[in-house]
């Protein structure tokens, strides 16, 4: 299992500034962020420390002279933007920036793109699901065409007015999981699994790893604590931040050494990346250096 990081936490850094950070604490490897150059719509978004719309093969030479100099491997591709956006047009751009992003992987000798399925918010998963089928099935011939392993992360997505009521990824649970891995028979597609989501919606991280194991091709490294005095009060229902806090491994609820080891017991040999999204730790960029010292100290203690 590699230990690495996942770049949105410094996007005022270079992709060489962050694989030498990465190399300084110890890092193993980093996801490294593709958004189309723009401006973010929500935090953590847009950020592009490796613009695969400008991926020439000088570009290419360069990357792979970054991670044969700092000794950090790039464990995947990162994209997480919603493909079945209830406004057509960004649905349109973000699945046809998704492909130029897959199309880029195995120029760069990666076997991994992470990203989000997508969700029309408005609507029930039934009512979802004819157009993911229409949009997910070609996506994955073209994963399938490069070898591609496509990890969806499992986050539902739903933290404010503009994504209520049913957030904007529906592939946050194992039973619409089970359904994709039905209806979409690649077997390309999987999990960039994340046990923080599961804690948030109060379900069993350890149950999924033993029973999708074999489908999830990368990990991200991220805890979360529940306030049960606001849950008492707001109730499952109300928006998600009443009552759920992201943290640094080691600062929430997640048993970091079950976890682990839970996946090594599963087959596991992937990457773990630490996704900073705590902001106790977000005053600034030292703060956030920070943070990455700490989860790598902490994470270290379970990894071999």
């Amino acid at each position: 299992m590699q230990l690495g990081f996942v770049t949105a936490i410094v996007p005022e850094l270079s992709l060489p500034e962050v694989l030498q950070l990465a190399a300084q604490i110890g890092y193993d490897c980093v996801e490294v962020m593709c958004w189309p150059p723009s401006k973010a719509d929500r935090r953590y978004a847009g950020v592009t420390h490796i613009d695969v719309t400008q991926l020439s093969d000088s570009a290419i030479a360069e990357i792979n002279q970054l991670q044969h100099s700092t000794g950090v491997k790039i464990s995947g591709l990162g994209y997480y933007p919603n493909c079945l956006s209830a406004n057509l047009e960004e649905a349109q751009a973000a699945v046809e920036h998704l492909r130029r992003v897959m199309q880029a992987a195995p120029r760069l000798g990666l076997q991994n793109v992470n990203t989000f399925i997508g969700r029309d918010h408005r609507l029930s998963v039934e009512d979802n699901w004819p157009r993911l089928l229409d949009t997910w099935g070609p996506l994955m011939e073209l994963a399938d065409s490069l070898n591609l392993k496509v990890g969806i992360e499992n986050c539902p997505m739903l933290f404010s007015k503009d994504e209520w009521p049913g957030g904007k990824n529906i592939a946050s649970n194992p039973e619409v999981w089970s359904r994709l891995f039905r209806d979409i028979s690649s077997p390309n597609l999987g999990l960039n699994f994340d046990p923080s989501h599961m804690v948030w919606q109060v379900m069993d991280y350890l149950s999924a790893v033993r029973n999708f194991g074999n489908r999830i091709w990368h990990t991200h490294a991220k805890d979360a604590t529940l306030d049960r005095h606001r849950l008492n009060e707001v109730g499952l229902l109300a928006y998600p931040p009443l009552y759920h806090t992201p943290k640094l491994p080691g600062l929430g609820e997640v048993n970091w050494g079950a976890f682990i080891a839970t996946l090594l017991d599963s087959g596991f040999r992937g990457a773990m990346c630490v996704e900073v999204e705590d902001r106790a730790y977000e005053g600034s960029l030292a703060d956030r250096k920070a943070s990455l010292v700490q989860s790598y100290r902490y994470l270290k203690n379970f990894i071999p």
